[in-house]
């Protein structure tokens, strides 16, 4: 139960970083001294008891199915009581060191093989739990959300390893608890001399709008809706562009145009950017002859609208919606100007590329469910940090904010507090080149290889036993 309201707490929608430094430890202090069938039963209890703090949010809110949602908890819980029960079976027979190694090793394995195969991209991982913690929140320009996860799961077990050995060999129990306490020392030594390092590059004025008064699950119809709606947003974007915004960010899907009917839509925003010379982003639901998209419409002054395509939809809710598979890169006096939609920025693949393409400046319409403004909104803080580049996101039912390359929020208002929310900041627009950016899942695949060697060195041990008894 401790475990439980440990990860209950540290993760899902406020989450409370410290806990889950903790959370995994009762299972493995319980696995140092209870059968093999007593460790499996906390430990699939702690865990799936703990994951379902999510329950109202998918379940209520995404009306995820039950038994989906069930399933899904009851999977996670099953890797970590494997994990846990490998970690048991290694500290037994004496492998300390690949025991250490079990917990995070499967887990941040598991998170890979998820974030290829699921909709859901990175969102399962516990990296996101640390998204406050700034210091470690900046190992994720070396490994991504891998190594945040892996060093997270590593200390507890550290710690479980340490307690067994302590009555037997204290020397050595103190080099495995020292030795992992080093190297998260390390990576926070890493993280605060990053977090102190000037970003070098330009600043430049941003504006961020969005309303809520539509309502929670309306798109305004195509055309005089949708122009009314545009020309709300288009006066809302002139105040900012007198306030000295040079980039201006409207949330995702705030209407509908439609191939033949466009240009009157158009006209509204086009006419904002030429007149004040800032680029509007807006989100929008693009109606083609032959699909239909979720777009963000780009007013660039004095020049035809660009427009990119999400890449990454939710379903079910948006699975009419063709795909994109280009990104779209401005180039701009103060840099490289790149956009993307909401859960684009669950996936770290699309935002290497516009790291690879020197963006360092992210523009994100974005459409959230309130409750989750922390809890989604703030995963596009990690890909600043993985890839370099600052980020204006605006999103309806949540909050518009801007951060810079080291995950920082230097500025945000929720979404619910006035019929329009309209923000202007500074932001510097600085491509920092990061290993990650340049080697991708590198520490992702250091994890499979670690839990291969974990594996084989469980089953080597097992047969020896079985030959010595």
């Amino acid at each position: 139960m401790l475990s439980a309201l440990l990860i209950w707490f540290g993760t899902g929608m406020q989450p409370f970083w410290p806990l889950m430094w903790l959370a995994p430890l009762p299972p493995l202090l319980v696995a140092t001294r209870a059968s093999a069938q007593r460790t499996a039963v906390v430990a699939f209890a702690a865990w799936f008891l703990g994951v379902l703090n999510l329950w109202h949010y998918l379940h209520g809110l995404i009306t995820v199915p039950a038994t989906v949602i069930l399933m899904d908890s009851g999977i996670m819980a099953l890797v970590f009581t494997l994990a846990v029960i490998v970690f048991r079976a290694l500290l037994r027979r004496g492998a300390y060191v690949s025991a250490l190694l079990a917990l995070p090793a499967t887990w941040v394995s598991f998170e890979y093989i998820v974030n290829l195969t699921s909709s859901s991209g990175t969102a399962v991982s516990l990296a996101y739990s640390q998204l406050r913690f700034l210091p470690f929140l900046q190992l994720a320009s070396l490994t991504g959300p891998w190594g945040m996860s892996f060093l997270l799961l590593s200390f507890p077990a550290a710690v479980a390893v340490g307690v067994y050995l302590y009555r037997i060999a204290p020397k050595r129990a103190g080099w495995i608890v020292g030795g992992n306490v080093a190297v998260i020392v390390a990576v926070l030594a890493f993280g605060t001399v990053r977090l102190l390092s000037p970003i070098d590059g330009p600043l430049v004025k941003v504006g961020l709008v969005a309303s809520d008064a539509q309502g929670n699950d309306d798109v305004a119809d195509k055309g005089a809706p949708t122009q009314r709606l545009l020309q709300a947003y288009a006066d809302e974007a002139a105040k900012l562009a007198a306030d000295g915004a040079k980039a201006i960010v409207m949330p995702e899907k705030i209407g509908v145009v439609v191939d033949g009917e466009s240009p009157a839509s158009d006209a509204v925003l086009q006419a904002t950017a030429d007149q004040t010379g800032a680029t509007v982003v807006a989100g929008l639901v693009h109606v083609a002859p032959k699909a239909e998209y979720n777009a963000a419409r780009i007013y660039v002054p004095h020049a035809a609208p660009l427009e990119y395509h999400k890449e990454h939809m939710l379903p079910p809710f948006e699975l009419k919606f063709t795909p994109g598979k280009a990104i779209t890169v401005m180039s701009h006096p103060s840099g490289r100007w790149g956009v993307a939609i909401c859960k684009d920025m669950d996936f770290t693949g699309l935002s290497r590329r516009y790291g690879n393409a020197g963006a360092g400046l992210m523009l994100v319409p974005a459409w959230d469910f309130n409750m989750d403004w922390l809890f989604h909104g703030h995963i596009a803080l990690m890909r600043g940090v993985e890839d370099g580049f600052s980020i204006v996101r605006a999103a309806k039912n949540g909050s518009i904010f801007v951060s810079d390359n080291r995950g920082r929020i230097l500025a945000e208002v929720r979404t619910n507090t006035a019929p329009f929310v309209a923000l202007v900041t500074e932001v510097p627009v600085a491509h920092a080149n990061t290993l990650y950016q340049r080697w991708g899942n590198w520490f992702a695949w250091v994890a499979l290889g670690l839990l291969m060697l974990v594996v084989v060195q469980g089953l080597r041990l097992r047969k020896h036993s079985g030959d010595a008894a």
